[in-house]
């Protein structure tokens, strides 16, 4: 009798244990897209999943206990966390510190004024760097800076500006200190000389960016503990702005596994605030098929590396360029690059390795003309193994066709598009004229059933703040106000997020796990400034997160929420840009 009773109790406090929420957040207007109009006003959180969502006073009566924390959502919009498909997060983390951001600055004076006051604190021998992540047309005078204002700004330290993919700046310090001359050349790249045979500073790429990324390598490189601390910062800049989860698209110069050590480092010490999956990208041209063939052997697709995160850190699989001579490079200063006449027969035997391994692998594509070449390739493949459910997909396909898109659709691909032509789209224009559908065309897409998710791919060309691709995918303009797509082309506001949720949760097979705010998903939220769902297009661009919730607990709070926030240690270096100017330029809440 007595161990019955007993049974009964423990059954008892198991059951009513089990009601009791970590976490809960009411009085909010909740977006569980789970179908578009579906709002609640409460969601309790137990152990990083969704315990149950429904009207506060319900959720608050039925899930609260005394160690319950709830917060106050105060009529708030609350989303899913914003999960970026195509995102370099690894490598910026390792350099985000060492640069200065132009991202969101209004005009170019004060962009220069920055350069300037960066300087005056730069310790000699220091670079100064500003990588990506801006244009002219975001700036009120609509050009970039001469060379001569960068010489004038900065005399006496080096500093290398790059713009998108297509060129970069060398002020006169620079080039001293690189020692650069008449005879210093790059592969695919143009070194600018004057009259007198002496490098202008200008550097452009041409049928590669070789000149630029080469020069950016041999610029001021972070030590190992200011790279801890970089990507912790590059971390903490996106989780305000709602960001939790990321797959890292690799890159060059990102080698394997030697650029991950910072990372999984700070990932078994249970530090990393968003979800990150990464993708592993072949850096030896002519020795691609070597690299995958020993990663194959000693990397695991899928094992979580985070100490305290569920599916934290993980590598997912190949890509975005498989091989070098695949590369579709997109530069819209210049023509479409075409292909190497070698390009199958390099990528074959890798596509075979991969779908033999039943490794999910994505591929770089601007153009259709490269993805019919590439289609061919898995076309081939797939008839001897088949890719039967293998997790795979395209890389930006700006111009694909709806023929090749239904090839895709066949072979149960997806496509992860970004919002590059944000940043490009006058440069496309000027270069093929007036498009008359939607690049890339996401529509299309979603309208054939292929999975499709949404990325920033920064923070080279764009920039990392995900308000601005929805600006984007809202109005269809680019960040100069150029109407580029056709307006009937634009996305509607659930579209567009669900895309960045849930759409983006595909690409690493989570989609029943993520971008839902829905029982038993994971428990990654924000609550937002404004309300995405009501307020003007072009405002939009100005949310941000006051709460960020990973896994159930908050880890970035502003505002009056700021009590909540996480603790962060302080900048390094001293002199770093971010320390006086954080990343995205714009007042915070």
């Amino acid at each position: 009798m007595k161990t019955i009773l007993l049974v009964i109790l423990i059954l008892g406090y198991q059951i009513c244990f089990a009601q009791t929420a970590d976490l809960i957040v009411t009085n909010g207007k909740i977006a569980t897209m789970s179908k578009a109009g579906e709002f609640v006003q409460a969601v309790a959180i137990r152990e990083g999943i969704v315990l149950d969502t429904g009207p506060s006073a319900q959720i608050i009566s039925k899930y609260k206990s005394g160690q319950t924390k709830v917060i106050d959502a105060k009529g708030r919009t609350v989303v899913p966390g914003i999960n970026d498909s195509h995102i370099h997060i690894i490598r910026e983390g390792l350099h985000y510190n060492s640069e200065l951001r132009w991202d969101g600055v209004k005009t170019l004076a004060r962009a220069m004024q920055m350069l300037k006051e960066q300087a005056a604190r730069t310790p000699e021998g220091v670079w100064i760097k500003v990588i990506g992540g801006w244009n002219e047309f975001q700036f009120q005078e609509k050009r970039q800076p001469t060379l001569a204002e960068i010489n004038e700004a900065v005399p006496d330290k080096p500093v290398f500006i790059t713009y998108l993919y297509g060129k970069a700046f060398l002020n006169k310090k620079g080039i001293q200190v690189l020692g650069y001359d008449s005879k210093t050349t790059y592969e695919g790249s143009l070194v600018e000389l004057d009259q007198e045979g002496n490098p202008t500073g200008m550097l452009f790429a041409k049928e590669t960016p070789k000149a630029i990324y080469t020069t950016l390598g041999l610029t001021t490189k972070l030590s190992y503990e200011e790279r801890l601390n970089s990507t912790l910062q590059y971390y903490r800049e996106l989780n305000r702005f709602g960001i939790t989860s990321a797959a890292d698209a690799a890159g060059g110069s990102q080698n394997y596994p030697s650029d991950y050590a910072v990372a999984l480092q700070l990932a078994k010490e249970g530090k990393l605030n968003i979800r990150t999956s990464y993708f592993l990208f072949a850096q030896h041209k002519g020795h691609e098929l070597e690299d995958y063939q020993k990663w194959i052997q000693t990397a695991v697709p899928n094992k979580n590396d985070h100490m305290l995160l569920p599916n934290g850190y993980d590598m997912e699989g190949a890509g975005e360029n498989l091989v070098a001579t695949a590369a579709d490079f997109e530069n819209f200063l210049e023509p479409r690059t075409i292909l190497s006449d070698e390009m199958e027969a390099d990528l074959e035997p890798v596509i075979r390795l991969l779908v033999k391994n039943r490794w999910p692998f994505r591929l770089h594509a601007t153009y259709g003309e490269s993805i019919e070449r590439m289609l061919a390739v898995f076309e081939k493949v797939d008839k001897e193994i088949p890719f039967k459910g293998l997790r795979w997909f395209f890389d930006h396909a700006e111009t694909i066709t709806d023929e090749q898109l239904a090839r895709v659709r066949k072979l149960g691909g997806g496509v992860a598009v970004q919002f590059r032509m944000y940043y490009q789209g006058e440069l496309y224009d000027r270069l093929y004229g007036k498009t008359d559908r939607q690049l890339p065309p996401i529509k299309k897409m979603l309208s054939m059933g292929i999975p499709v998710g949404m990325g920033t791919d920064a923070t080279r060309i764009s920039t990392f703040n995900p308000w601005m691709a929805l600006h984007w995918l809202l109005t269809g303009q680019t960040i100069g106000g150029l109407q580029f797509w056709p307006k009937d082309q634009v996305l509607d506001r659930f579209t567009a997020l669900h895309i960045y949720t849930s759409g983006s949760a595909w690409f690493t097979g989570e989609e029943k796990l993520k971008g839902q705010i829905a029982k038993g998903m994971y428990a990654d939220m924000a609550v937002l400034t404004d309300d995405y769902f009501s307020v003007k297009p072009d405002d939009v661009r100005n949310i941000e997160s006051l709460v960020t919730i990973v896994n159930g607990k908050v880890i970035y709070a502003a505002g009056e929420y700021k009590a909540l926030d996480a603790a962060m240690p302080d900048v390094i270096p001293a002199w770093s840009p971010v320390k006086f100017y954080g990343g995205y330029q714009k007042s915070r809440p």
